[in-house]
């Protein structure tokens, strides 16, 4: 049976699951971000689509048969501009082979931390907006760079670029002849005021670095003990007074205690950072000793992306993990090729991830010249990083 669960919001959203609680808990955590509606098999989703045009987005529980459901949907001219999130309980998914290619934009495993769920409809909610419109729904208020700190950053990007020309046709040259592939890489980053920016350096991985990601969690130097969960399933506080569980989850068709899932989800780190990192490769590892493999982003430093003296650029997936209030301050500050961060941990072997937004935080309140000016004399003193990460 189909169920519309309707708000005044102008996204839609078709939500696939036969779970009822679990129906009700998507409900609940979004109903203020979107129009939902919930259908509860393959055939009644297929029907909606149908006949209502105006669906924005799926959300499709991958053991309803998600297989089938984009095979249906493939040469259907009515969806071609339908995006679909998974939820799964599978480890890894490619998103760019058949038959997710082109219509699968996300997808998220059982358990999913709700805040990174909202950050991405959200986001969807917002692009859809700003299509129609053809202008930015809000602007928020603008975080600029200081006038001497762009001008300082220019003229000195400029003339070391110059300089040090001969240097990187030479590594240019070094880094096709040891491995296969471009010479640079650039990626995703999120700087200064959120602004989003492809980072160049030298490249130092191997091609398919980012497939081997996933099955190097265990390696992560930011990865917190684990939590040790409790053979009954039940937190301290069910456990003492006698009860079953009071505040129940159900993922994956499985009950959990509420409290051990978001202890569980806290332990998880929020960067990734290895040591004796085996993507590296073998001029790579001497690019990242030396630092050479972050020459090329005097170029981002040119272009207004970084400065000289900031906090580090996030990847994306990072950076939407530090969007709550005491986090977000960190993105006030222009994004560096080194900072606070860097000098006072070189090489991060003792570093939590806390300790370092703390340490961006703090950057983000007190910069000044001064400051960078401390930064880069102790940045030229640590340019020798003694451990491979």
């Amino acid at each position: 049976m189909m169920t519309a669960l309707v708000n005044e919001t102008t996204y839609r959203v078709l939500y696939v699951e036969n779970d009822p609680q679990m129906a009700s808990t998507f409900y609940q955590a979004f109903r203020e971000t979107a129009s939902i509606t919930v259908v509860n098999s393959l055939e009644e989703a297929l029907f909606c689509l149908e006949a209502d045009h105006d669906i924005d987005l799926v959300v499709f529980n991958d053991r309803l048969n998600s297989t089938s459901f984009l095979n249906a949907i493939r040469d259907n001219p009515k969806a071609e501009k339908l995006a679909t999130i998974l939820l799964t309980a599978q480890p890894a998914i490619d998103i760019s082979a058949e038959p997710y290619r082109g219509r699968v934009i996300d997808v998220f495993q059982y358990g999913y931390s709700e805040a990174a769920f909202q950050t991405r409809l959200s986001y969807l909610k917002r692009k859809k907006q700003y299509t129609e419109s053809g202008a930015n729904i809000h602007k928020s208020a603008p975080v600029r760079m200081p006038f001497g700190k762009r001008l300082f950053d220019i003229v000195v990007s400029f003339t070391l670029l110059l300089l040090i020309s001969p240097i990187l046709l030479v590594v240019a040259i070094l880094v096709k002849l040891d491995s296969k592939g471009p010479i640079f890489y650039g990626s995703k980053r999120v700087g200064m005021g959120y602004k989003v920016f492809n980072m160049y350096k030298f490249r130092t991985m191997r091609t398919d670095a980012d497939q081997m990601l996933a099955s190097m969690a265990s390696q992560n130097m930011y990865n917190k003990q684990k939590v040790e969960e409790p053979a009954d399933q039940l937190c301290e506080a069910c456990r003492q007074a006698g009860t079953a569980c009071q505040r129940p989850l159900f993922l994956d068709d499985k009950q959990v205690c509420e409290e051990i899932h978001f202890r569980n989800e806290k332990a998880k780190a929020m960067f990734s950072k290895f040591k004796e990192d085996p993507r590296v490769t073998r001029l790579g590892k001497f690019l990242r000793n030396t630092s050479i493999d972050e020459l090329p982003q005097f170029y981002n430093i040119l272009r207004g992306d970084m400065s000289f003296v900031g906090n580090r650029p996030l990847p994306p997936y990072e950076a939407e993990k530090l969007t709550a209030a005491g986090y977000a301050r960190r993105f006030a500050a222009p994004a560096g090729l080194t900072g606070l961060w860097q000098v006072t941990k070189r090489g991060g072997a003792a570093v939590s991830d806390q300790e370092r937004i703390q340490l961006d935080v703090l950057y983000a309140k007190k910069f000044s010249f001064k400051t960078d000016l401390m930064i880069v004399i102790r940045t030229l003193k640590a340019v020798w990083q003694k451990e491979n990460v």
